[in-house]
Order: C-alpha cells, then structure tokens, then sequence
C-alpha cells in the first residue's frame, strides 16, 4: 500500500510501503526519494521531516560517495570494508558524534559516555564496559525475568482483546529493568511511565537537523532550550539525581551499576566523578539501555503481528526449549528464532539508524577526499537493505539469522561498530531475547487493523506515534 503523509509547514511528503502476501512479508517502510537532483536545500529540508526518506534507489549500493550542502562536506559510507576503514583503522580521526547529536543530546546527557570523545571518552568507556561487561549480564538475568513476568501478570488482568500502546509498554518495561539493574531499587511504575514520557518529549522538541553546521557553524548551534524542553530535562534529571544521591549517602544496593561506579571513583579519584559526572553516567546508561531495547522489542511485535507463520515458529520454540515454566536466562542461548527474530528486526529497525562522525583531520575514504569537520555518515538503515548484502533486504526473514548463517563483518552493525561499539550490546540482545519469550509465551499481540504503521527517526527509530495493538491470551 502507498500512504502520502503531510507533516507541516516547511515539511515534505513521505511515501511509505507495506506489502503481506501470503508468506511474502515486506515491512513498513520510506520509498526511494525521487526529488530533482542538485537540489540540496531540498534534501536538507526532507531530512529535517524524516532522515530515513532521502535516499535514492542508487544509495543502496556498497559505495561511498560525497555530496556538498551550503558548503559543507557530507560523506556517506556505505560499504563493509570502508566502514572497518573508518571505525577501526581511523578511528581517532572519526571518533567524534556529529554536532548534531552532541547538541542534541548535551544538555540530557551532558558529557556521558555517548556524545563525549578524547580523554573524557577514554577514561569513562573502561569505566561503563567494566560496569555492563558481558561477564555481569548473567547476574542481571533475574531482574529481567521478575520484571517480565509482572508484565504478564498485568496483562492477564486485562480483559482479552484489550487495547495497548506496546511502544509504551516496552519503554516502561525496559526502564524498569534498566533501574533495578542500574540503580539496584524498583522505579515504580510513576516513575517509569514520567521518564518514559518526558524522553518521548524530549525526542519530538529536538530538531532531526542543526541547521548551523550548515552554514558554518563546525560546532553546530545549541539547541534552544524551550520551557517544555527544560520541564522534559528536570523531569529525568530529578528521578536520576535523587537515586544517585542515596547511593552516596549509603542507601543503594550493593551489586547495582551505579554502586559500582561510585565504588570505582572512591578507589580512583583522578577519573573526577562527582556528582554530576555520575549522574551523566548514569542517565547515559539508563536513557541507552531502556530506549534501544524498548525499541526493538516494539517493532518485533508489529513484525510478528504480521507475519504469523514466524510466530508460529516462535510459540513452538518456546514450548520445546520451556514446556510450560517461564523463560529464564540459561534458556537465552537454545531460542534461536527469538534471537533471529530479535536480529532480523534489528536488521530492519536499527534503533539508531543513522551513525554520524566528524572529521578531526583531511582523510580519505575509498576514492573520496575527506576535508576537515566535514560529516561522515555511516547508515545502518541503508547498510541492512543493501541488495548485494542482503537478499530481499526490504522483507522480513528470520531464517536469514539461523544456522551457520552469518551476515560478512561490518554489514550488520545495529550497535555500531569498532572501539565505539556500544558497550551494553550483549544486555540488550540477551534483555530483548528473554523478554520476547516471556511475553510471547502467554501473549499474541495484533496490530490494530486501521492503523498504518510509519518507521520516524528523530534520535531513535520509532513508529510514529507508538504502535497501538490488542493483547491475546495464548491457549496452554
């Protein structure tokens, strides 16, 4: 089906495709751009309405190539083994987040782990990769399965066929397994449900484009911090400050990240961790972990609403790996088509679909001469539905995760990639995976019939407008 959207003044059209026939599944997606070429204020202001409609037919291509916007370098990278030539070999030259996210997310985040880079970087990566090591994960298994497990509770108090909106449901889902595991004590469900809106504010006041980098500006231009922007900021930045404030007085729980932290900066005074170091930390982790993962667990339930013959595959993997007791961590590892279907749907919806850099220095990348503080882009949106690297890439296959199948290094990279990989990929994967079988072992959940689905990228990827569904109970 093709849907024409009207998004506003200054907004542009987008066209979104959606196909089902019989096992033939092609998800919700953004047509080719087919704007008048050389007109790159045009391309700048269909960016702005949704940065995942500029690309032409001839973008899904492993390439790299340049454009110039009011004089500014924008490189885009989109083959394999550049990418390792960016993330790894030239890492230091391209280790800088774009203007546009540092100044989109400075004034939540500060100078967390996500946006800061150099010595700063430096010091606090060890410091958070220690913190959600894979080696930890195991130990959080529990409070993922407890916090799962109340959901089902809450769910089946619902009468059948009840309307939810999932995304705010996975979003208060994984904050409050973020808070129990980061902070060592429950959110609540007020807590997580004011954070989990004040986030969705947040993202939909933040302009998708820092229109002076283009003209000039190498740092970009603050974002104007707006009274409802400034009440979306106090409203996370209390919730964050109280919990790490108890930590220092000696009120938090022992084995929580945020422990661990505090314990770390006791022992090592040079990494100057006060108190509003911490708390950048801490919201950093919190803000990544639960939104990503909320995410991605919304868009494998509208996948699976569609495509029943995989839930089918699912339900009856869930039933031979765990009869009829509750998924658990150890299980995490025998689910395959949770996994591919947790992958696949990374592969698809890549919850940061689009990875910017900036260049330090002039480099060159292929064929391509890289000027100083131009902007390099790296787009796992494009990257994943590259037709040499992925058969029917628009379409929804598991399978294609299965196996001995293995998609060729840097062409899968949902997590991003190289020293700036993130350091909570494996708690999200294993979080998303366990979380879905839980779920799915109780519940199916239906798109509602009238809604159209459209994918939104303002600092994540998003269903604009949440993902509206009816929860069904399951036969035994």
């Amino acid at each position: 089906m093709e849907r024409n959207i009207m998004l506003g003044w200054l907004q542009r059209p987008v066209n979104i495709s959606e196909k089902l026939e019989g096992h033939d599944f092609e998800p919700a997606h953004a047509d080719y751009y087919d704007g008048k070429p050389n007109r790159p204020l045009n391309l700048l202001l269909q960016a702005r309405t949704d940065f995942l409609s500029v690309w032409r037919v001839g973008d899904f291509k492993e390439k790299v190539s340049s454009i110039r916007i009011l004089g500014r370098q924008i490189v885009l990278v989109n083959s394999p083994d550049l990418i390792r030539y960016v993330v790894v070999n030239r890492h230091d030259n391209f280790e800088r987040k774009s203007p546009q996210m540092r100044r989109a997310l400075e004034y939540l985040l500060g100078d967390g782990l996500f946006i800061s880079d150099g010595e700063t970087w430096k010091q606090r990566r060890s410091l958070v990769n220690d913190i959600v090591h894979r080696n930890r994960v195991p130990a959080f298994g529990p409070v993922m399965e407890k916090t799962a497990s109340e959901m089902v509770e809450r769910w089946n108090s619902m009468p059948d066929g009840t309307e939810i909106n999932v995304l705010h449901e996975m979003a208060g889902l994984t904050a409050e397994i973020i808070s129990r595991s980061v902070f060592g004590n429950q959110l609540g469900r007020e807590s997580a449900d004011a954070i989990t809106d004040s986030f969705s504010s947040y993202q939909a006041l933040i302009d998708s484009v820092n229109l002076g980098y283009f003209i000039g500006f190498d740092e970009g231009l603050p974002v104007l911090r707006t009274p409802s922007l400034r009440r979306s900021v106090k409203r996370i930045h209390g919730l964050i400050d109280k919990v790490v404030e108890d930590h220092l007085a000696g009120l938090g729980d022992h084995s929580s990240m945020v422990e661990l932290l505090i314990r770390r900066q006791q022992r090592n005074p040079e990494l100057n961790l006060d108190v509003v170091a911490l708390r950048n930390e801490a919201a950093t982790i919190f803000m990544a972990g639960h939104e990503t993962t909320a995410a991605t667990l919304t868009w494998a339930w509208y996948l699976l609403s569609q495509a029943s013959w995989v839930e089918k595959e699912l339900h009856d993997e869930i039933a031979r790996v765990c009869g009829d007791r509750v998924p658990t961590i150890d299980d995490v590892p025998k689910l395959d088509w949770c996994r591919a279907v947790i992958n696949e749907t990374l592969r698809l919806y890549p919850p940061v679909p689009i990875l910017a850099r900036q260049t330090k220095e002039k480099d060159r990348i292929g064929n391509i001469d890289v000027e100083p503080a131009s902007l390099v882009l790296i787009v796992p949106w494009l990257l994943h539905r590259t037709p040499s690297l992925f058969e029917q890439p628009h379409h929804f296959k598991p399978e294609r995760f299965l196996g001995d199948n293995r998609p060729k290094p840097y062409s899968f990279i949902p997590f991003a990639s190289g020293p700036r990989v993130c350091p909570g990929q494996h708690f999200g994967e294993t979080e998303a995976i366990l979380c879905l079988a839980i779920l799915a072992q109780k519940f199916s959940l239906r798109l509602r019939q009238d809604h159209k689905v459209e994918p939104l990228c303002r600092l994540t990827l998003r269903p604009k407008g949440g993902l509206p569904v009816t929860l069904h109970r399951r036969e035994a």
